[in-house]
């Protein structure tokens, strides 16, 4: 099975799954979050500008399997209020 064979519901509730359901994978996300979820560098220049992008990239990746967490939970999807 592919992940292009699955409805984006499907999807989504695989990714519940495996990331809430699972205590494995619930452990994983938590470990991902508390690696991946850092704030902004505020000092440096425009090292700590790159810093923060870099940051925010990570946190993108994590902050989608959240997403998906959300939806396949009915949770309204609340990035366009951001």
């Amino acid at each position: 099975m592919h992940y292009r064979d699955l409805t984006a519901e499907q999807l989504a509730e695989t990714y519940r799954q495996i990331f809430e359901v699972d205590q494995r994978g619930a452990l994983i996300l938590e470990h991902l979050i508390a690696k991946f979820s850092k704030g902004a560098k505020v000092e440096g220049g425009i090292d700590a500008v790159l810093a923060t992008y870099h940051r925010l990239g990570e946190k993108s990746v994590v902050q989608h399997i959240v997403n998906q967490i959300n939806r396949a939970n009915s949770v309204p999807d609340n990035e366009e209020s951001e």
